[in-house]
């Protein structure tokens, strides 16, 4: 990776998502860099994850943050995480859990800490003109719309496949089932479709490069993120 930037002294970060898969492998990418020193999770159930650089915060409402804003404070980074399948749901109940879910954390982020970097895991196939005909696309685009227009330093994944690694498995079966039939083919398929695969590791330590360092865009394709994440390393 070459010359590794500090992100500032004592920095704290802020998860989302720790118990899914992609936030799953972004907390244990930063209990393991020395460039995080504190990690705030908000999750609804513990990760069972126990490090001196963890705080968990448990709860119940993701839609209001007024009962917890000073520990919200003074926040360098977000790493949000959270995501839920259109599968089996109305527009109506997919923005609810998608685009007002993550604008309550940021839109509250953004009040408190200015100008952090907030990181949002998207959507291969986001559709940024919020007017084609997939749903999930529309929803995800309108949330990296107006992800980007909060006063936040706000980076946009896109991934398609992310191979599990570090002994993380989704918490679905047909999933799990899914990646361990896929697992022995991940380095092949890295190899040749380097624009469509990455892993959780890659997208950890993406995340992490972004709030160090930063990116030329915004939005990061599948192609940005093995390049910021070293993708070709795991």
């Amino acid at each position: 990776m070459g010359l590794r930037l500090a992100i500032p002294a004592a920095v704290k970060v802020i998860l989302f998502g720790a118990t899914g898969m992609v936030g799953a492998g972004m907390l244990r990418e930063c209990l393991r860099d020395d460039r995080v020193h504190e990690v705030l999770s908000i999750l609804r159930s513990s990760s069972g994850t126990v490090h001196p650089k963890l705080r968990e915060l448990i709860r119940d409402d993701f839609f209001d943050y007024h009962d917890i804003r000073d520990e919200l404070r003074g926040a360098n980074a977000c790493f949000f995480c959270l995501g839920v399948t259109a599968v089996g749901k109305t527009e109506a109940q997919y923005h609810h859990l998608t685009f007002d879910i993550t604008l309550a954390a940021a839109r509250t982020l953004a009040e408190l800490n200015p100008g952090m970097t907030f990181c949002y895991v998207s959507g291969y196939g986001t559709d940024s003109s919020e007017r084609g005909r997939t749903m999930w696309a529309r929803v995800k685009g309108k949330t990296e719309n107006e992800l980007l227009r909060l006063p936040l330093k706000a980076f946009m994944l896109r991934p398609f496949y992310i191979q599990p690694l570090g002994g993380i498995k989704s918490k679905t079966r047909v999933y799990r089932v899914f990646y361990e039939i896929m697992g022995p083919l991940y380095p092949v398929l890295r190899r040749l479709t380097p624009n469509f695969v990455t892993s959780n590791e890659a997208m950890g330590r993406a995340m992490i490069e972004l709030a160090a360092s930063g990116y030329g865009s915004p939005i990061l394709e599948v192609r940005d993120i093995n390049r910021v994440g070293g993708g070709g390393r795991g």
